[in-house]
């Protein structure tokens, strides 16, 4: 740490050639994060895939049977794969950064004695930051000149700015400085005053960075699906293994093929099994998912949230900024003896001219801090052409608001010669202490208070008193309670709810999702809003006094009755969080500050508020409001339920159009046939149907009912039995039909190079009509919204197979003969008992959907 300045010490800053070496040595002011994976890292993970595995054997396999055109058609397909997850992976790392980027505060620095506009990652040990209202401290810092009022909450929780002083004993013990009068914390804000500071701490070892290195630590588990896909994955794997074993040992012995013909159809047979699609299904709607959200304003930090998007049943908001426009306006004032309202009024009546004058007084000339600029515009509208018209004019002297009093006063000097005027305003019952108001009057203030409040307003008192006394230097009295105080009257301002909240509440209800507000706000405020916005029916409101006296069962009982929490501090949001998720809901949260951190990770998905967030709310949450406005997340969660359906449609595709290829490739040995499909033949059919699952059904529309129906169970799996009947039955049935086709051409006498080419183009264009099976039972010009990607699907399909039937060369490499017009009648009629049989399976699902939701 670098020594304090004394008294003398000019204040010039580090040199340039100092800063550089302390950013070289301590590493830049950023929280820890998780670090971007290396492309070596992706190629790694790729290349250990079971499916990539078996493509490396099954193209060194050909390379050893001399046949170059096959292996290398199969190893370039690898280079493929490679190629597009770096490109997916550098784009999702590439959205962080720039959030990152976009987060990181900038700081005023003093460097070689001349003020420079750094970023804040640069900022080191030593550094003098300059700061203003508004700044956002870059660093844990020493306030050495100045006087500054800190917003502190998003790091402790308390509302009231904290007032920070230089002080003389610099050489108090650094560990003490976290209680010091002059401390400053990265990630506050200054809400009013200017000053100097002296970096004391950076990244990690600031009190913010402390908290999030325990953020960082915590590895985030797995979600659900992902689970449940790698456990279906890794047992089809070893069916796929041991059936292709036996497949090879069959072929060999058994068949009498040679050994290297037997292992290529062993290993086309484990290529056939394992639905190496389904994380191919998972990172690309997950991923595509993710961008899809970033459009509605809402960036996703993990992309697993995406997926627990369409799970939600509680969504847990705040009020301020989420549910509100967190823009205050000045709505009414209040006298002891007459009230008025500024919504359709053309001029401010007599009586309340005063009120305004002193309120104006008693905010700052250049304000930050929301309900003060409101003050400050209606007081230079209003007043117009009246004599209260205060010219801009800085004070003698000002005390701050304290803890100990929720009120701030502005000393003003006046025409005569130590005569002082001061303008108070502040918590209305810090302002009637300040003016000694009896018990009568007291009650009467109360009951005006509680008025306004429960229209949801918030409400500041105004006095006015006089001074007389010769202040030298800075011998002011030491207290507001030294002055007589005149009570002048109330004003009270609104932050008006958003307009689109009550149409995404709506949607909410709709959906079976329930909202929960937790604010920190008085209890009739937070019920004024929720009135104002319909978010619930019931009035009652918990507090976080009368929380603290229930034990957990007894609050999970209240918690069924209430959807409104008020005077919350954080450490109660993460209990209720807690208990909410023991209840079996799925939890969705919105939080903005460091000690919301821990619970934003206890819920589901955590969602930080972007525009007034601090970073490590935004490390803890998997969501990030780019713009504070609860229909972001509601459309968030529309998108999820989306994503879901699609995740389900494109599984059963997997299921549906392996079968066959898995019929396909084992009937053979069985049946003593030829090999019907080679490992060659495999990878084109995932040609097809890699795009088909990953990005035809991505770009599914979303059903008509989306957000009419209730969340699916977090247990309610896509790869569960219930949920894949019907595609297994489809291709199944698909399977029969081709295995069929292939034994009539052969009694006929046709080769097998024929056979295989009917076979093979018939499968090519049952993929398409499986694609067509999934969506939501519908069929082209039975309703839904087109798909963008249908078309060129379908032109894809035939243009394979246009290349296979004309491109020289190409049918004999991938061992296709020329079937001719018999062929093509005979792909035609196996291909229309298999339309039929799709379009009963999807009658059947229809039906059985229509007696479910009669029941």
């Amino acid at each position: 740490m670098p020594d304090q300045p004394t008294p003398d010490e000019p204040l010039q800053g580090l040199s340039s050639q100092q800063a550089a070496e302390r950013l070289a040595s301590d590493g830049p002011n950023q929280l820890p994060g998780s670090a971007p994976k290396s492309n070596l890292a992706i190629v790694r993970e790729v290349l250990t895939e079971p499916m990539f595995l078996m493509l490396l054997a099954a193209g060194g396999t050909y390379l050893a049977l001399g046949d170059r055109g096959e292996a290398l058609f199969l190893l370039g397909s690898v280079l493929v794969v490679i190629g597009i997850t770096l490109t997916q992976e550098r784009k999702t790392q590439r959205a962080l950064e720039s959030l990152r980027e976009l987060s990181a505060p900038r700081a005023l620095v003093l460097r070689d004695g001349v003020e420079r506009r750094i970023a804040g990652r640069e900022v080191v040990r030593g550094d003098l930051l300059v700061l203003r209202e508004g700044d956002r401290i870059a660093a844990d810092a020493r306030l050495l000149n100045g006087q500054l009022e800190v917003d502190e909450s998003l790091l402790t929780g308390e509302s009231v700015p904290v007032a920070r002083l230089p002080l003389s004993d610099g050489a108090l013990a650094e560990e003490a400085h976290d209680a010091r009068a002059d401390s400053l914390h990265a990630s506050t804000v200054v809400t009013r005053g200017v000053g100097l500071a002296r970096v004391l701490a950076t990244a990690g070892d600031t009190a913010v960075g402390r908290i999030g290195a325990g953020l960082a630590a915590t590895e985030t588990p797995r979600s659900p699906l992902q689970l449940r896909s790698r456990r279906l994955v890794r047992a089809l794997g070893a069916l796929a293994l041991l059936l292709a074993t036996a497949q090879v040992l069959l072929g060999w012995w058994w068949n009498g093929r040679p050994l290297l013909d037997s292992l290529l159809a062993g290993i086309a047979l484990a290529m056939a099994i394992l639905p190496e699609e389904i994380p191919v299904i998972l990172t690309v709607f997950l991923a595509l998912g993710a961008w899809r959200i970033a459009r509605q304003q809402v960036l996703t930090r993990r992309i697993t949230a995406v997926e627990t998007l369409g799970a939600i049943t509680v969504l847990a908001v705040d009020k301020t900024g989420t549910l509100t426009q967190n823009r205050m306006a000045v709505a009414e004032l209040a006298t002891p003896a007459q009230t008025w309202q500024a919504a359709g009024a053309n001029a401010l009546p007599e009586p309340f001219h005063r009120l305004v004058e002193f309120a104006l007084l008693a905010t700052p000339t250049d304000p930050f801090d929301p309900m003060e600029k409101a003050i400050a515009r209606f007081g230079h509208e209003w007043p117009k052409g009246t004599e209260h018209v205060q010219d801009v004019r800085e004070p003698e002297f000002e005390y701050p608001l304290s803890s100990d009093i929720l009120a701030m006063t502005r000393v003003f000097a006046s025409g005569q010669p130590h005569m002082y005027q001061l303008a108070t305003k502040g918590a209305p019952e810090a302002v009637a202490d300040l003016c000694h108001l009896d018990e009568a009057h007291r009650n009467a203030l109360r009951a005006q208070v509680e008025s306004l409040a429960e229209r949801g307003l918030r409400v500041l008192g105004v006095a006015r008193g006089h001074w007389t006394g010769a202040a030298q230097g800075a011998l002011w009295p030491a207290s507001q309670h030294d002055f007589d105080f005149e009570f002048l009257g109330l004003l009270a301002l609104a932050d008006p709810p958003r307009p689109e909240v009550p149409d995404a509440l709506a949607q909410c209800r709709a959906a079976g999702v329930r909202v929960v507000m937790m604010t920190g706000d008085h209890p009739a405020t937070a019920r004024a809003i929720a009135r104002q916005v319909g978010l619930s029916e019931r009035p009652e409101v918990i507090t976080g006094d009368e929380l603290q006296g229930l034990d957990d069962s007894a609050l999970r009982a209240r918690l069924h009755q209430v959807d409104i929490c008020a005077r919350l501090k954080p450490a109660h949001k993460l209990r209720l969080v807690r208990l909410l998720r023991d209840d079996g809901a799925v939890v969705a949260m919105t939080g903005d500050g460091v000690n919301d951190a821990p619970a934003l990770k206890a819920a589901h998905v955590g969602i930080a508020m972007g525009e007034r967030g601090t970073d490590v709310a935004r490390e803890a949450a998997a969501l990030v409001l780019l713009q504070d406005s609860f229909a972001h997340i509601v459309a968030a969660i529309r998108q999820g339920r989306r994503i879901d359906d699609n995740v389900r449609k494109a599984t059963r595709f997997v299921f549906a159009v392996h079968v066959p290829i898995i019929a396909l490739a084992l009937a053979p040995t069985l049946l003593h046939w030829p090999a019907l499909l080679l490992p060659v033949h495999i990878v084109l059919m995932e040609l097809l149907i890699d795009p088909a699952c990953s990005i035809v059904f991505e770009a599914e529309p979303e059903a008509p009912d989306i957000m009419q129906r209730p969340p699916r169970a977090v247990a309610d799996s896509p790869f569960a039995l219930r949920a894949l009947w019907p595609a297994l039955l489809q291709g199944a049935g698909v399977a029969a039909l081709l295995l069929g086709a292939q034994a009539w051409l052969q009694a006929q006498g046709w080769s097998m190079a024929q056979g295989r080419t009917v076979v093979f183009g018939t499968l090519v264009l049952c993929v398409l009509l499986l694609i067509l099976a999934q969506r939501d039972g519908r069929v082209p010009g039975r309703g839904g919204a087109p798909n963008p990607w249908l078309l060129p699907m379908a032109a894809a399909v035939g243009l394979l197979l246009a290349a296979l039937l004309v491109i020289p060369g190409l049918g004999p490499l991938m061992g296709l003969g020329n079937p001719g017009l018999p062929g093509l009648a005979a792909g035609a009629a196996v291909l229309l008992p298999c339309l039929a049989w799709l379009e009963l399976l999807r009658q059947l699902r229809l039906r059985l959907a229509r007696q479910r939701r009669a029941a």
